[in-house]
């Protein structure tokens, strides 16, 4: 009965481990990110060419190429995602940077920290 009890203390005690460094991991950069202010791009000077973007925030770290032609967004695409990204959450979001031409657009409910660190990157990209 001892013996069992103490698997039973050694099996808990090992959750409990693994679920911490998860709670870390996936909460790492966090706060950083849904604070992370946009400040809107100006293409009016930006070259026609591509362009390569990274934002680094913990899972939320991402790389993009933003395509750029006559003074306007004409394509982005996800070079590296490092966090858990629903498919087709980018192609919404850069369906709708290409129709502002600009980052300065509203972010996804529930997804803010996701929606702010791609759109970072894609200033990133396209800062003089």
């Amino acid at each position: 009965m001892k013996r069992a009890l103490k698997m039973l203390g050694a099996v808990v005690l090992v959750l409990i481990l693994i679920a911490g460094g998860m709670f870390i991991y996936l909460t790492r950069g966090l706060s950083e990110g849904a604070s992370l202010p946009l400040e809107g791009i100006d293409l009016s000077e930006t070259a026609d060419g591509t362009y390569g973007g990274r934002y680094e925030g913990g899972r939320w770290s991402n790389q993009v190429e933003v395509t750029v032609e006559n003074h306007r967004i004409t394509r982005l695409e996800v070079v590296e995602d490092i966090g858990f990204v629903q498919e087709g959450f980018s192609q919404d979001l850069f369906s709708a940077v290409i129709a502002a031409q600009d980052t300065r657009i509203d972010t996804v409910s529930g997804a803010t920290v996701t929606t702010k660190a791609y759109l970072k990157a894609i200033e990133n990209a396209l800062k003089p």
